[in-house]
């Protein structure tokens, strides 16, 4: 369900490779604040690509457009378009080809034309009424778009009914303009893959460098949300598949507590872990977005635990203030695989401190490594037996209807689906029995133990913390299609493995390249990670624009 996250970059892929390689290797000093981050950073001159009209605007400035008569509905989904065509696809020789969509949806004028007249009689849903939104290609939709997973073996699928996330999205009156590349089945097919490539959809690149990785299972919504082809969007995590794209693309990136957000309608890798939320250029548009998508639904068992927990407006912690009195706890067995990443921290700290906040450092998550190999089994477990009854839930024609049927039609079309990497994970998967087994049981057991009790939980009282906070990850690596991910380090796993909230946000640039920093804490927390993840952006403001250079000087 709103999974699709991947065992993630950074730190996820860590229990999946052997060892971890340097990402980006080779990094140009940090700039010496975040204000020369962001001067180098809009010095550098677009790579032929035009300014456009609707370039980092947010939720409210699109509502003011619209009020003023600047805009309508439907000419954001025609501007919109237009772009995408200009610096996504390929028709443009001329163009970065970012390639970050796989699908455009046809009937986006129409809805938008829809919400207009109803906008003519006074009558709006919110603040996402008449909004173009952009979702993964692992969400389900019940019109002429298909939902694959990037994978071929789904070409053709087209759900029964609308997930849940999309139903409450068409509630709020958003236009989904259409559905955006990954890494094809959130990154879980193989332990040594290569983000955000798709059977079906190719490679996508990330818009600050486009030679340069994307990260994670969302890679489309972050490059192309970042790249301004659209409003806002909605990626899926299961371990930093939101937060790592956020983090490599610019964006603030919420991965909700798990049971926040519906997973029903969602191509699933683990219901322990799997979560959808928004991904935007600001956390304010972030927390509008989060409050559309709340709410208790009987397809989906965990949302039952969100009743009186959640909010249909996030925006209301939305306080420039927030780090003030704030105890803030620093995990520092996640720092340390990138000096200038490191450096960049330290300047992140200073920023909070100056804004009244009391650190706790270190604050080290005392089972820090010591759930890694059960998150992989309980993955393991849980794909094949969440996998094989959404196939079945699909109808009598489903294309596919279990994983080794997925397995066996990647085999015979192993020169389109598999030139550049295999799909081990799948078959260590097949190779599981049903979720009764004793190993399965007592790997989630432990789990939950580690990183919730023993972990994140008794960290934050032993502190008496607010929250959390380390690198989300490093900068964005060479994507690399022979040998895979170079991924150096990253701090998603432990509120991944709880099922506990995680915030991304821009800390600054190295090299040109955004890297972000996480505020994670305890279920539930949503409210004081977004006050604190505000703050802190509205005291740096670092989140810059895309260049589309084709690379990045080093020297």
């Amino acid at each position: 369900m709103p999974r699709k996250a991947s065992p993630l970059p950074a730190d996820r892929r860590s229990f999946l490779k052997t060892a971890l390689i340097g990402a980006a290797a080779t990094v140009t000093p940090l700039y010496s604040a975040l204000g020369a981050a962001r001067e180098i950073a809009s010095s550098v001159s677009p790579n032929g690509v035009k300014p456009f009209e609707l370039d980092e605007i947010t939720i409210a400035d699109l509502q003011d457009g619209v009020k003023s008569g600047k805009f309508t509905a439907r000419s954001l989904v025609e501007k919109y378009s237009a772009r995408i065509e200009e610096i996504d696809t390929n028709k443009n020789k001329n163009g970065p080809a970012i390639n970050s969509i796989i699908e455009l949806n046809p009937d986006a004028l129409s809805i938008a034309e829809s919400l207009d007249q109803e906008r003519k009689v006074k009558k709006t849903r919110g603040p996402l009424h008449g909004v173009p939104v952009l979702i993964k290609d692992n969400i389900d939709t019940a019109d002429t778009m298909m939902t694959t997973a990037g994978s071929l073996a789904l070409v053709g699928s087209k759900p029964l009914q609308d997930s849940y996330v999309v139903q409450k999205l068409r509630a709020a009156g958003a236009v989904i303009l259409g559905k955006t590349n990954l890494s094809e089945w959130a990154n879980i097919r193989c332990s040594h893959s290569t983000s955000g490539w798709s059977g079906r959809g190719g490679l996508t690149r990330n818009p600050y460098a486009l030679d340069r990785n994307p990260c994670g299972s969302s890679s489309g919504t972050g490059a192309g949300i970042s790249a301004n082809l659209c409003a806002v969007g909605i990626g899926t995590e299961t371990d930093g598949s939101i937060v790592c794209p956020s983090s490599s693309n610019g964006l603030a990136g919420i991965k909700p507590t798990v049971g926040l957000v519906s997973r029903s309608g969602i191509i699933p890798i683990s219901h322990s872990q799997d979560g959808a939320g928004p991904m935007c250029r600001t956390v304010r548009d972030a927390a509008v977005l989060l409050g559309a998508l709340t709410g208790v639904d009987p397809q989906d068992s965990a949302t039952a635990a969100s009743q009186g927990k959640s909010f249909t407006d996030y925006s209301q912690f939305c306080d420039p203030n927030g780090l003030k009195g704030a105890r803030i706890g620093v995990a520092r067995k996640y720092f340390g695989f990138n000096d200038a990443v490191d450096a960049l921290m330290e300047q992140s700290l200073d920023v909070m401190k100056k804004q009244g906040s009391t650190l706790v450092d270190p604050a080290d998550i005392e089972t820090f490594g010591k759930f890694d190999d059960t998150e992989l089994l309980v993955f393991m477990y849980e794909l094949k037996a969440d996998l094989n009854a959404y196939l079945a839930r699909l109808g009598p024609n489903a294309p596919v209807r279990s994983l080794k049927d997925i397995i066996d039609f990647n085999d015979r079309n192993r020169q389109k689906e598999m030139p550049y990497f295999g799909q081990d994970l799948f078959l260590k998967a097949e190779a599981k029995g049903p979720l009764t087994e004793k190993a399965y049981i007592d790997a989630l057991e432990k789990n939950h133990q580690l990183a919730r009790t023993e972990g994140i939980d008794a960290l934050m009282d032993k502190h008496h913390l607010d929250a959390i906070v380390a690198p989300t990850g490093g900068p964005a690596w060479l994507t690399d299609l022979t040998n895979g991910d170079h991924v150096a380090g990253g701090s998603s796993n432990a509120a991944a493995v709880a099922g506990y909230p995680n915030i991304n946000v821009t800390a600054g640039f190295i090299s040109g390249l955004p890297v972000g920093i996480s505020f994670f804490g305890r279920a539930w927390s949503e409210p004081v990670l977004i006050r604190l993840a505000y703050a802190f952006e509205q005291s740096t403001k670092a989140r810059q624009a895309p260049r589309f250079l084709s690379t990045i000087d080093e020297g």
